[in-house]
């Protein structure tokens, strides 16, 4: 064969081979592609299960909440992330947000209300994503300084079923988040809605715990002989537990017509305690009338009845509770978060209503044993009016005639006039000797009538806000002479009064005289404090000089030295309120 013959052989046997090597090249290719994308599929595998052990890793919800987010944005490289919690009427009540620093989150001013885009996902609950979020014409309401954003994709986050909240990722590399991205998302979604409903069940039992530790530690407390006022221990205690700002204890007056705030304490406590209010289209009233627990989401959207609160405190969630005694609701536990913190749930209402029955239970066995301690003193102080009214004052009396005749044969003389005023003495010592009387047989004594009954419980109630007892005495035949119409007036005048220089006067001693002599009946109450001054709001004036004038009576209140600046001055304030009989 001649080399040319040969050279041809070999060249068509490479264009033989050249089909099937190009085939080899592109199988290889195609081969090492998948090779490619299997080991993507399994890195990005790695990184959901590697996000997934991170959401899992922990209990404490705001941690697991602030991880779900971190986990995202790294699974699918997205700059910016957030998660919305919905609340129960479908707004946003808590939004955590990774990637922007502290100073962008300054400039950018207040969080996000779930509008626009973000409300799209709230209102139907289905995976968005899109390339280019501005494209969007539901893409609205960006505040100024707020960072650009490109590819956006938005995912429901669902616990039993029931939509928790939304998370919002965005890029703004150029990137774009892919169908398989939204897969990965919705996977890890899923797996956040386990480990937060984990992690709430967690904080429940935790929850659940420190109230009943709590229930026990009031139980305890209330029922020692020793430590501080029962009602302050149940305000202070349930401010803690509830995370409150604000707890009131808010009892009905005797005569049901309007509550007074018993014991505040946190926002507010100052201005709020002793504070006396009409009972109508009040939260409180609604939970006496009914006994049961009321729970709001926020007080400024309750259109039907108010509560004292928000006179003083921007109150937002609010529980009222009912202290419930053995024959009727003692009063009304008020507990209130300021405006813009989380609500109340139901698990919240649930268990502090169990404490406000523990806290009923427990001042109802404390009051039962004051009350057994209470009869036992008030014998004792029986024994000893009857032997002032037995032996003292007949005695008194007796002294009395005995100088009165004395100073009858002196004629003129001036040791006469003298001896007059010795008799009296004598009088005034018998009068305030039967105000005692009175006093130590307490509401219990037989001799106590209506009226000075009425008004010496008054003395006694508001004795606690005042931190000393009032001085109370009575002239003439109170019981006899005034009429059934006018004892709610009496009552309310001695609580106003007393109230108003709890609140406002400073005082250290308060005086009240019940008289009813000269065809008419008198209440003067009188202190040592600061004085009114130029107080711009007087409206528990206003009533009291009302009902004077309802009865054809008046009021007249004077304070000779006001002004705190000057303490060397005669002060204090004198309070003189009058009505006719008859």
């Amino acid at each position: 064969m001649e080399s040319s013959d040969i050279e041809d052989s070999d060249a068509a046997g490479e264009m033989s081979l050249g089909g099937p090597r190009l085939e080899l090249d592109d199988l290889l290719a195609q081969l090492v592609d998948r090779a490619h994308d299997v080991m993507a599929t399994q890195s990005r595998l790695r990184a959901l299960l590697h996000a997934n052990r991170m959401i899992v890793a922990d209990l404490a919800l705001p941690l697991v909440l602030r991880r779900i987010v971190e986990a995202a944005c790294e699974l699918v490289g997205a700059q910016y992330g957030a998660l919305g919690v919905l609340d129960p009427d479908g707004g946003l009540e808590q939004f955590i947000h990774v990637g922007m620093d502290d100073d962008t989150v300054a400039l950018i001013g207040h969080l996000p209300e779930g509008k626009g885009l973000l409300g799209a996902l709230i209102d139907d609950p289905r995976p968005i994503r899109l390339r280019r979020i501005a494209d969007d014409p539901r893409s609205v309401g960006f505040p100024a300084n707020h960072p650009p954003m490109g590819s956006f994709l938005g995912v429901p986050i669902r616990v039993r079923d029931a939509v928790f909240g939304n998370l919002y990722l965005t890029r703004s590399d150029g990137g774009h988040l892919s169908a398989e991205d939204e897969e990965l998302v919705a996977s890890l979604a899923a797996t956040a809605g386990v480990a937060i409903e984990n992690a709430r069940l967690f904080h429940e039992s935790g929850r659940r715990q420190d109230w009943q530790r709590a229930s026990t530690e009031i139980t305890r407390q209330l029922l020692s002989s020793e430590g501080e006022e029962p009602l302050q221990v149940i305000a202070r205690r349930l401010q803690q537990i509830a995370d409150a700002d604000a707890v009131n204890v808010v009892l009905p007056t005797l005569d049901g017509n309007r509550l007074m705030v018993e014991v505040a304490t946190g926002a507010g406590a100052d201005q709020l305690t002793a504070l006396s209010y009409p009972v109508d289209n009040t939260v409180s009233h609604l939970v006496l009338e009914t006994g049961q627990p009321v729970l709001i989401g926020d007080m400024s959207d309750e259109p039907d009845h108010t509560v004292h609160l928000s006179d003083f405190v921007a109150v937002g969630p609010l529980m009222v509770l009912p202290l419930v005694g053995s024959q009727k609701i003692r009063g009304t536990l008020v507990v209130g978060r300021l405006r813009g913190r989380t609500r109340f749930t139901a698990a919240d209402l649930e268990m502090a209503t169990t404490f406000a029955n523990h806290a009923a239970v427990a001042l109802e066995l404390a009051d039962a044993r004051a009350a057994h301690e209470r009869i036992a003193l008030l014998e004792d102080r029986d024994r000893i009016a009857r032997d002032l009214h037995d032996h003292v004052i007949q005695r008194l009396f007796g002294a009395g005639l005995t100088v009165e005749s004395i100073a009858a044969g002196l004629g003129a003389d001036a040791r006469a006039d003298r001896l007059a005023r010795v008799v009296g003495d004598i009088d005034e010592t018998i009068r305030q000797i039967r105000t005692s009387i009175f006093q130590l047989r307490g509401p219990l004594g037989p001799l106590t009538g209506e009226v000075r009954t009425r008004l010496m419980d008054v003395a006694a109630e508001v004795a606690r806000l005042l931190q000393f007892e009032p001085a109370v005495r009575f002239l003439g035949p109170v019981d006899a002479v005034v009429p059934d119409g006018l004892l709610d007036d009496l009552t309310a005048v001695v609580r106003e009064s007393l109230t108003n220089v709890a609140r406002h006067a400073r005082a250290s001693t308060v005086a009240v005289e019940v008289s009813a002599v000269d065809g008419e009946v008198a209440i003067e109450v009188t202190d040592d404090g600061v004085g009114i001054g130029d107080t711009p709001r007087r409206s528990g004036l206003q009533n009291l000089r009302k009902r004077a004038e309802q009865h054809c009576g008046r009021l007249v209140v004077t304070s000779p030295h006001p002004n705190p600046a000057t303490p060397d001055q005669e002060g204090g304030t004198s309070l003189r309120w009058t009505v006719p009989l008859g």
